[in-house]
């Protein structure tokens, strides 16, 4: 595992996918393609003509000066050849993607036509505690991103984009090899961060009380989903909707940075010897890459889908999906990605109250049936408003303020105020992310050890109809061990602050060259990392 970052930070709110690799044609550089997909020059994409280098461009990221391979971890390809044949396959990715799209729409059916009442249905018991329980608890930490590999929502954009289930449809859009009849646009500059993807997750945790209680509910946002991400694909390039504003895609890229995988070049110069570049571009074998990286200066898992088009594309074999130690990658880049690293550790205390725990008028205030079929406005609306209020602004505001604290006075301790506050700031906001995550994860385990015995009713009738398929319809309910509920989340949440520390402190040793500034700077993040520990286990222990 690598404690530096090599490649050069962007500007507040940027996007590191937009990092330059080396020039390799004399019309139009590799870095000109690369900005063109991310949307940084409307023209070069446009007409493939040549455009000024962007200020992402730095020295060591010149043809002429060698790259250094970092250390990798298991190769998974070389380990498991029936892995990398079945990646390589054409049709791999469609295979694995369709049957999701089918199971989708069946949740769809039961949520529209189904028991309204969200314990009995299969909509909410499928998606909202089996489902999350898998992502979280395994899917994001051995995965990475692996359900945006398979899932459904983006499918018919792409199909749109490329006119193609299997095939590659080779030919020139732009700066890319393939040929495109999506959307060519480039999204807005202004939005080339992951600020609404914040917002939005947000907003939907605010109404987790509706989403998990009412079937409809959660069918209207998973079709509000589908349809802007397919109209998405028709006006903007690639998966536009998935890089910048599904919050589902937000929350996977903030986690899987502790993943146990990662899809990885092999070899770093071979990418500096290569002319094509057709993991960014695209070729015969492969479409370009629909989330616009570069895989010659990946160096974190945010916004790579492993949709694996890159490992069939690349003329060279030199791409492969690695095992490595969790928490990897140590670096946030940009205000965004530290406010998300916020937002998703308030939001795993505020799933643990409202969901999880004995407090009644927290739960009165998060309800929001008001806003169902046949209620009024009256009662809840401002009680629910004040709710939403306190936790906008803890996680926009008071964690965020507490943190900022924390780390000025460790500046201030540290003695060494050339560190940017900004760059110890995003810095150690990473260390929110094994918290975070392992925080879910200890709010995982109790929603499904209490609510698992209602999947296993909802399974044999999907619709409520009174069908008892597989046996299991009077299964009573019986919640799973609840006595260690407690114990066993002190456990996981006390593994999340170890790594926190362990984290951050590897952060702080890559901001500070001395071992003894390190230490002072961290040690205030320390104690309010742990004070933060300390209140998460207050609501799980209650």
């Amino acid at each position: 595992m690598s404690d530096t970052n090599e490649s050069t930070p962007v500007a507040d709110g940027g996007d590191e996918r937009a990092t330059n690799p080396p020039s390799s044609s004399p019309k139009m550089s590799v870095g000109d393609m690369l900005a063109a997909a991310r949307g940084e020059k409307e023209g070069a994409l446009a007409d493939g003509k040549a455009a000024e280098p962007t200020k992402a461009t730095t020295k060591s990221e010149s043809a002429s000066t060698p790259a250094e391979t970092p250390r990798r971890g298991i190769d998974l390809f070389e380990k498991i050849p029936l892995l990398k044949r079945l990646v390589k396959m054409r049709s791999f990715q469609f295979l694995v993607v369709l049957p999701n799209v089918l199971v989708f729409y069946l949740f769809f059916a039961t949520g529209i036509f189904g028991h309204p009442v969200g314990n009995q249905n299969l909509l909410i018991m499928i998606v909202w505690i089996l489902w999350w329980f898998a992502l979280i608890v395994f899917l994001v930490p051995f995965g990475s991103r692996i359900w945006c590999a398979v899932c459904p929502l983006p499918f018919f954009g792409d199909w749109i984009q490329r006119r193609e289930l299997v095939r590659v449809r080779t030919g020139k859009t732009g700066a890319l090899k393939n040929e495109f009849h999506g959307g060519t646009r480039a999204w807005p500059k202004k939005l080339r961060n992951i600020w609404m993807q914040n917002i939005g997750f947000l907003i939907l945790a605010l109404f987790s009380a509706l989403l998990v209680t009412r079937p409809m509910a959660s069918v209207i946002v998973f079709v509000v989903m589908i349809l802007c991400a397919t109209v998405f694909a028709m006006i903007w390039r690639l998966r536009t909707f998935c890089n910048y504003l599904c919050p589902i895609s937000g929350f996977l890229s903030l986690f899987s940075m502790a993943a146990k995988v990662e899809l990885r070049t092999v070899d770093t110069d071979e990418c500096l010897k290569c002319k094509t570049k057709s993991c960014l571009t695209g070729g015969e074998d492969g479409w370009a890459c629909p989330w616009g990286i570069y895989m010659g200066k990946l160096d974190r898992n945010n916004y790579c889908g492993l949709c694996m088009e890159c490992v069939k594309s690349c003329p060279n074999d030199n791409i492969s999906l690695f095992s490595r130690p969790f928490g990897s990658d140590i670096h946030l880049k940009g205000y965004d990605e530290a406010w998300k690293a916020f937002i998703m550790t308030v939001l795993a205390m505020v799933y643990s109250i409202t969901l999880l725990g004995p407090y009644g008028e927290v739960k009165d205030l998060a309800n929001v049936t008001f806003l169902t079929a046949g209620a009024t406005w009256g009662g809840n609306i401002t009680g629910f408003l004040a709710y939403a209020a306190t936790i906008s602004l803890a996680c926009l505001v008071a964690l965020p303020l507490v943190h900022l604290v924390a780390v000025w006075i460790g500046r201030l301790l540290a003695g060494d105020e050339k560190v940017p506050l900004k760059k110890l700031f995003v810095g150690y906001a990473y260390t929110l992310v094994p918290l975070g995550l392992l925080a879910w994860i200890a709010f995982s385990f109790p929603l499904m050890m209490v609510n698992g015995s209602y999947v296993v009713q909802v399974v044999s009738d999907p619709f409520g109809w009174g069908w008892n398929l597989l046996g299991t319809a009077e299964v009573p309910w019986t919640p799973i061990l609840p006595d260690i509920v407690p114990y066993l989340q002190t456990i996981i949440m006390m593994i999340g602050l170890i790594y926190a520390i362990v984290k951050g402190y590897a952060v702080a040793r890559d901001l500070y060259k001395e071992r003894k500034a390190a230490l002072q700077s961290f040690a205030p993040v320390t104690l309010y990392l742990c004070a933060l520990t300390a209140v998460f286990l207050v609501f799980f222990t209650a």
